[in-house]
């Protein structure tokens, strides 16, 4: 693991949160979205903002941590973004990882990793899964990101049955 990426413990409010991810993505399902979900939590623990996948704008780059980190860095500024973490139900992809480590936020815990997502749907033509883990994104860059994942991963893919 590179040295600006740091592993990072999870204790039950973060298994919480992650689950709550897990919500988030079965309500963008249901809006006929791509089934992923993400949470920003403040230093505190507490919900700042919620973002399911939303491609019905015909933005691909909607993924829901990309569109988390755009609306969080237009509410936050970097200082306040570096104690806060990210909770999402699946591996944020080499574009999301992006994301969070200009937008500044300090921690990410996700749930299905990129490797696991790729297996469950193979080359879907709306999902060509790069299986770019997030460590090796984030580990480029000059600041410090705590990880955690993959966990829950059973959990996880329940949303994504029969959707693919």
């Amino acid at each position: 693991m590179s040295a600006m990426v740091v592993q990072t413990d999870v204790g039950a409010r973060d298994l919480e949160l992650l689950r709550r991810s897990f919500d988030v993505a079965a309500a963008a399902r249901a809006r006929g979205c791509h089934p992923f979900g993400a949470v920003l939590a403040g230093p505190d623990g507490m919900v700042l903002m919620e973002q399911g996948n939303d491609h019905a704008s015909g933005d691909r780059t909607a993924h829901a941590e990309r569109t988390l980190m755009a609306r969080a860095s237009q509410q936050y500024d970097a200082a306040f973004l570096a104690g806060c973490t990210m909770y999402t139900s699946a591996e944020p992809c080499a574009m999301c990882a992006g994301a969070v480590y200009w937008v500044g936020v300090g921690r990410v815990i996700y749930a299905m990793s990129e490797a696991e997502l790729k297996a469950l749907i193979g080359p879907h033509p709306q999902n060509l899964t790069m299986d770019l883990p997030c460590r090796v994104v984030l580990g480029a860059g000059q600041r410090r990101v705590a990880v955690a994942g993959p966990l829950l991963e059973h959990e996880a893919r329940a949303v994504h049955e029969g959707f693919w």
